[in-house]
This record gives C-alpha cells, sequence and structure tokens, in this order.
C-alpha cells in the first residue's frame, strides 16, 4: 500500500549531509563520463539508483550520451516480492544501456 512505509523526518537531512560529504553526485557524473568510454561495442552499463536525484543524472546522462542506447523501454522496478523480503530494494531503480559505436 501506498503510504506504508513512513520515513523518519531526519532521514532526508542526513542524506543529503552524506551525499555533499561524500560527493557522491560528482563521483556518479564522473562515471558517467567515464564509463562508456571503457565499453566495447555491445558492451552494456547498467546503473541501480536509489533515490530521484541519482536517478535523473543517470537518465539524461543515457539519454544524451550518442554513443549509448537504452536497452530497455522503462526503468526496472523490484517486484512486489522481492519488496517484501528486502525492504531497501522498494526505491531501487534499473537502467541499462548498450554502447552502439
Amino acid at each position: 500500500p501506498k503510504g506504508y512505509y513512513k520515513i523518519h523526518p531526519a532521514t532526508r537531512t542526513f542524506q543529503a549531509l552524506r551525499i555533499y560529504i561524500n560527493r557522491e553526485m560528482d563521483n556518479l557524473k564522473g562515471f558517467l563520463e567515464n564509463a562508456p568510454k571503457l565499453l566495447l561495442p555491445e558492451g552494456r552499463i547498467a546503473v541501480i539508483t536509489y533515490h530521484s536525484l541519482e536517478d535523473r543524472l543517470v537518465k539524461l546522462s543515457f539519454k544524451n550520451n550518442p554513443t549509448l542506447k537504452l536497452v530497455n523501454k522503462h526503468v526496472i522496478k523490484p517486484s512486489e516480492e522481492e519488496v517484501s523480503k528486502n525492504r531497501r530494494a522498494r526505491s531501487a531503480k534499473l537502467r541499462v544501456a548498450e554502447k552502439t559505436l
């Protein structure tokens, strides 16, 4: 059911601090810029994201890179069964791209 999992009010604050201190967005940007250069033609890159900032960055990076094509039309999300077995998977999104050139 929607809204079943409540998030503690401090969770987002600590998440934002962790992202900033660890420079997670900068590291992800660097990875997304360099990983396609290391792939052979038809090589694939798969990225699992856990929040919207990461997902937007991955989505736009894959979309705007002319050497990559999306493998799946839609993002892959965990099944209800997976979420019931692993609660942390509930926000996971998987995006896969393949190098074309």
